[in-house]
């Protein structure tokens, strides 16, 4: 889905016409034409992927955000991702076997980064592509993925879709709501039973944390089954190596004006000689970010805490680092795991997430060189 085509569907019951549409975006300070233009370039590169693909004798189903469901991936052999990264996660979303092939291509590459898509130069040489695939002059690569159990009490294993959600204006923190008695008894026999395996696969990362972010998440973790360790934090990530270069990175990477001060305070600690001159600085820089990242095939999970409180009653260890297996307790009053950015569950006070990989959930994808 276009920007353009999130507008329209936006404020589709308010009945706008497009010169309606036209002058809200300009009071919202974004440019109709622009988004139009962007829109239609999306368009032409859908088509002439799909074009590509029947010239071979294959044969296509085009589908909408709203129209992919599970039906869609049982009827494909193969499922094409035309968007940017958002939504190639929203296409391996609704994958859960590891022998279906997922590409992706990245149909406006001047404005989405693309990283889990085919190089950009594809966008417009698709047939240089499937020429490739026919010969087999590519490799798979098994990007590792993130599977969920959820267990205790404060649960409802009913997923929300922010998609959705932002598109009927709703807030999050009202999309959990339980508003009738019958949904509560059911929350409450889904307590007493076993562990929920949520119906969902995370790619990038899952985040755990209230959902108004100026609120202290408070919850419990153990890692690869170690001891229970009370934190208050902004929140905690948990990511696999295809994430490792998104939001994790982010949480942890460094500047270069934090590194020139590091390095300033051990040169006036010690007797060592630290030429502090930029092309040290930013070699650091680059050397310390370019270690967080890791292969989207390492079987690893990687955890970040996001602005560990410290004190006599909280405490936080290890603010990042590898596991096999990450448990959570929430003590939280309305927080929520969310996944990849757009599936959401309730985790509140009482529930416990477990947090895996399986050689099972792997995404089978394509790796094509430049």
């Amino acid at each position: 889905m276009t920007r353009y085509e999130f507008e329209q569907q936006r404020y589709r019951y308010a009945g706008l016409s497009e010169e309606d549409l036209k002058q809200l975006l300009a009071m919202k300070g974004s440019s109709y034409s622009g988004l139009l233009e962007r829109h239609n370039i999306h368009i032409r590169n859908v088509e002439h992927i799909v074009k590509s693909l029947q010239r071979e004798g294959v044969e296509v189903r085009v589908v909408k955000r709203g129209e992919y469901d599970e039906e869609t991936v049982r009827w494909a052999d193969a499922i094409i991702s035309a968007g940017g990264d958002g939504t190639m996660l929203l296409v391996a979303s609704k994958v859960f076997s590891k022998d279906k092939p997922v590409v992706g291509v990245n149909t406006d590459p001047e404005r989405s980064e693309g990283h889990l898509c085919l190089p950009v130069r594809y966008t417009h040489a698709f047939p240089e592509a499937l020429q490739k695939l026919r010969r087999g002059d590519f490799r798979w690569l098994w990007r590792q993925r993130i599977r969920l159990h959820l267990e205790g009490t404060g649960i409802n294993p009913t997923p929300v879709n922010l998609h959705e959600q932002q598109l009927s204006l709703e807030q999050h923190n009202q999309a959990h709501r339980i508003t009738t008695r019958e949904s509560q008894r059911r929350v409450l026999n889904d307590s007493l039973s076993r562990p929920h395996l949520l119906p969902v696969r995370s790619l990038n990362e899952i985040f755990i944390g209230e959902s108004l972010s100026s609120r202290a998440s408070y919850y419990e973790i153990s890692v690869d089954d170690g001891p229970w360790e009370k934190q208050k934090s902004s929140g905690l990530s948990i990511c696999t190596g295809t994430g490792s270069k998104a939001w994790s990175y982010n949480i942890n990477k460094l500047v270069s004006q934090a590194v020139e001060d590091v390095l300033r305070i051990a040169a006036s600690q010690t007797d060592l000689e630290i030429p502090l001159n930029q092309q040290l600085i930013e070699k650091v820089t680059e050397d310390y970010n370019e270690s967080l990242v890791f292969s989207p095939e390492d079987r690893r999970l990687f955890f970040s805490i996001r602005e560990p409180i410290v004190n006599r009653v909280f405490s936080s260890s290890r603010q990042r680092g590898f596991a096999n297996k990450v448990c959570v307790r929430s003590r939280c009053w309305d927080a929520c795991m969310v996944v990849d950015g757009g599936t959401s569950f309730e985790f509140n006070d009482g529930a416990i997430a477990t947090i895996t990989m399986s050689e099972e959930d792997q995404l089978r994808m394509v790796l094509l060189e430049n």
